[in-house]
């Protein structure tokens, strides 16, 4: 069997009291963004915040999960649907990637239905930059349902 693949998850700091029910349910399941890891053992090696915007935490946790073995971060899919997304999910990516030398992952658990409703009633994610950024956590409608 394949070593198991290890990633953390960053999750918005405004959603700082979630329990990562959703995020660990798609895990399990290996839908949303976990969808690319059927087949495979996964190991969640950190959990933490952003911190707060302009999310200070992603310039340190990052490495601290290095230490545990990550080699992807996922930026969990509250990042992108919360009012408004946040402002600084590429800045995020690029410094996952381009210093702490990581995948980054825009999104844990597909998009519930409410959320999809609202922002598509909004335009939010209308652009070619929004539509790659959503890419991994759009889902059909009844695994929407699911996630409400």
């Amino acid at each position: 069997m394949a070593d198991p693949v290890k990633i953390g998850i960053i999750i918005c700091n405004r959603y700082h009291t979630c329990a990562g029910g959703k995020c660990l349910r798609a895990l399990q399941e290996r839908e949303g963004a976990f969808r690319p890891y059927q087949g495979r053992e996964v190991q969640l090696v950190g959990y933490t915040t952003c911190d707060g915007c302009p999310g200070g935490n992603v310039e340190y946790a990052p490495e601290e999960m290095k230490k545990n073995g990550a080699e992807v971060i996922h930026l969990a899919t509250g990042l992108v649907v919360g009012y408004p997304p946040c402002p600084y999910v590429d800045e995020f990516c690029d410094v996952i990637e381009k210093h702490h030398g990581m995948k980054a992952v825009v999104g844990t658990h597909p998009i519930p239905e409410k959320y999809f409703q609202t922002h598509e009633a909004l335009g939010t994610w209308k652009s070619p930059e929004w539509q790659d950024r959503i890419k991994d956590v759009v889902e059909d409608q009844a695994v929407r349902l699911r996630y409400n």
